[in-house]
């Protein structure tokens, strides 16, 4: 049985931020499957209302919350209206990839700000809740470039890694109490950021020989929410076809 019913009337609520596109959208609907009510974030409304159309249609509930992630007032506003969350998963965010002399101050602080504030005030606002509640998931979306060096990608592996080390700082301390606290890491998925094609020339560089599918990182998301998952934390796991194990 899932773990998503507070009281058997009432479902438990799963926030995903960047949840109209790719992983996110995926995870929204899969979450919304084993019964979470899902705030779906994103900053396009429209896109947003298809989200949450597929949830309702699938028998499911959800509604959308439009916000910047970068800007520290609309984060601190979503934490305020999605109330009380027993499923965060920080996935809103961006990329970057080029030369590093290239990218420029305003660009390389809004990448920190998408990818890493925003989930540790997230995280602020919203694990108190959960560790007065007693339980409580918290996914953070990881990257294998925050473990193995990509040319081009050192800030945006930069806020992986800070994902990573957030994750094991926060299990420290909310774990005790009863929340988990975990990073998925994927590796290369089909998603609109990528273009095809470079997808699946980095897909054929994993021990599978191929990318994965938004489905299969949201499959992933879905076990570390549930009971199955109630042992653990702290974890980084790597949902990459094996690429950062050898």
């Amino acid at each position: 049985m899932s773990e998503s019913l507070n009281d058997g009337k009432r479902p438990a609520v799963a926030l995903v931020t960047g949840a109209t596109s790719g992983i996110g959208r995926a995870a929204a609907i899969r979450l919304a499957e084993e019964g979470y009510s899902v705030v779906v974030h994103g900053r396009d409304p429209h896109r947003g209302a298809e989200v949450v159309e597929v949830v309702e249609k699938a028998g499911g509930t959800a509604r959308f919350i439009a916000a910047d992630l970068g800007d520290a007032q609309e984060v601190a506003r979503l934490a305020a209206q999605a109330g009380e969350v027993s499923v965060l998963v920080n996935n809103g965010g961006f990329a970057w990839f080029g030369p590093t002399s290239d990218l420029d101050v305003d660009s390389y602080d809004g990448m920190f700000d998408a990818n890493v504030r925003a989930a540790y005030f997230l995280v602020a606002a919203l694990a108190p809740g959960m560790v007065r509640r007693g339980s409580g998931s918290i996914i953070n979306l990881g990257s294998m470039v925050g473990t193995v060096g990509v040319a081009g990608g050192a800030a945006y592996s930069a806020t992986k890694a800070a994902l990573a080390a957030l994750t094991r700082a926060w299990a420290a301390e909310f774990s005790p109490s009863g929340v988990r606290v975990n990073t998925v890491a994927p590796g290369p998925v089909y998603t609109a950021g990528v273009t095809p094609d470079r997808t699946t020339s980095t897909g054929n560089t994993t021990l599978l020989g191929r990318a994965a599918e938004p489905a299969e990182i949201a499959d992933t998301i879905a076990f570390l929410a549930s009971p199955k998952a109630g042992y653990i934390t702290g974890a980084v796991i790597a949902v990459d076809g094996g690429r950062t194990a050898v």
